[in-house]
């Protein structure tokens, strides 16, 4: 068998969940910084695809620039990197299964996310704006793709961070399920592709396309900052309640019950 089973892989999110937690304070700040940076370079290598294709090609422009834009993920995970949005489906289930504390879940979460803006904007200017690579002839892509995200009132960014949590977590539930280099990429490459070309909105994602939006002298921190607290809140559902707490119920709550019990007897027995 070259792939885990659903269970299997519910075992394994917890562990991973459960180590997430565990790292040090050093080792936040420098994975939550290559998270945020490798998520960056997804978009950027996105608008470097897609910003000077003729608008007649339509939709084949979002399908080209989506084909590139999955690379961010798989260099987390594969590479090493922590990504807030994947953090919300492994270090819910491992909470979910009693094995974390919710002060844990929070401070992880808010930590890697913190992080993950910092390498988000340092792609965006150094790279971004620095030497020009959202600017130029990338410019109007640049800004348009950034004045839509911001546009959206809170609500729609909100249930469109839930879809784009729900695949983003999807894909990092399926590259645990591979064994392979080969079979991890393709797990993660397929919902990521889908999540840009539906159009969901994507917390670190925006933190970078809308950073490069403001260094270019278009957009404002404080639309920034409307945008990403109703994608964040959404993402956070659509990993932790729609993938994490889900698969929960059907391969791991029984056994959290089991332990429940057991621990109880053995209480009991001490006592």
């Amino acid at each position: 068998m070259n792939d885990y089973s659903p269970k299997e892989i519910a075992d394994i999110s917890i562990q991973k969940g459960l180590e997430k937690v565990k790292l040090s304070n050093l080792s936040l700040a420098v994975l939550g910084f290559l998270g945020g940076a490798f998520i960056a370079f997804g978009f950027l290598a996105y608008i470097r695809v897609t910003g000077t294709m003729p608008h007649e090609w339509g939709s084949l422009v979002t399908f080209l620039g989506a084909a590139v834009f999955p690379v961010g993920l798989v260099l987390i995970l594969l590479g090493g990197g922590e990504l807030v949005t994947g953090n919300m489906m492994t270090v819910s289930i491992a909470y979910f299964a009693k094995k974390v504390t919710l002060f844990q879940l929070m401070r992880n979460w808010l930590l890697i996310a913190l992080f993950n803006l910092l390498g988000a904007l340092f792609v965006a200017y150094f790279f971004g704006h620095f030497i020009g690579l959202t600017e130029g002839a990338f410019l109007e892509k640049t800004v348009s793709t950034a004045q839509t995200k911001v546009n959206d009132p809170f609500w729609v960014a909100f249930v469109s961070g839930i879809g784009c949590n729900w695949l983003v977590a999807m894909a990092v539930w399926l590259c645990y399920g591979a064994k392979d280099f080969f079979g991890k990429i393709l797990a993660i490459w397929i919902p990521i592709m889908t999540f840009v070309l539906i159009g969901f909105q994507h917390v670190v994602a925006n933190m970078f396309i809308i950073s490069a939006a403001i260094f270019s002298g278009n957009l404002s921190w404080t639309e920034l900052l409307l945008n990403i607290i109703p994608v964040f809140l959404g993402n956070a559902i659509g990993g932790a309640i729609f993938v994490s707490f889900l698969y929960f119920l059907v391969y791991k709550k029984d056994d959290v019950k089991m332990e429940g019990r057991s621990d109880e007897e053995n209480r009991r027995k001490i006592g």
